[in-house]
């Protein structure tokens, strides 16, 4: 397994913003907070945003990668989604 592997997460899984997440609308994007563990997280595009607030409708993370990114910048949506797994803000569901 690579490095690149074990740091990613399962995108053909299903995942959900956690309901201890707020999202707060911005003009770059969004801010979200965490209430659990404080953390507060800027999410820089509203491309983004979009993902991440509908990340439940999907059956799979890359099927809503696929629905709200622009489809040359999947990989950087990856790897945010991968990120905010880590800080709690998103959660496999």
């Amino acid at each position: 397994m690579t490095l690149v592997e074990a740091q990613s997460i399962d995108l053909a899984q299903p995942w959900t913003l956690s309901d201890q997440v707020s999202l707060r609308d911005e003009s770059f994007g969004a801010l979200a907070y965490h209430h659990g563990n404080r953390r507060l997280i800027f999410l820089k595009s509203p491309a983004l945003v979009e993902v991440v607030r509908h990340l439940a409708a999907y059956p799979s993370a890359l099927d809503t990668i696929a629905a709200y990114a622009p489809a040359h910048q999947a990989s950087a949506y990856a790897k945010a989604l991968t990120a905010l797994a880590r800080s709690e803000i998103i959660h496999g569901r």
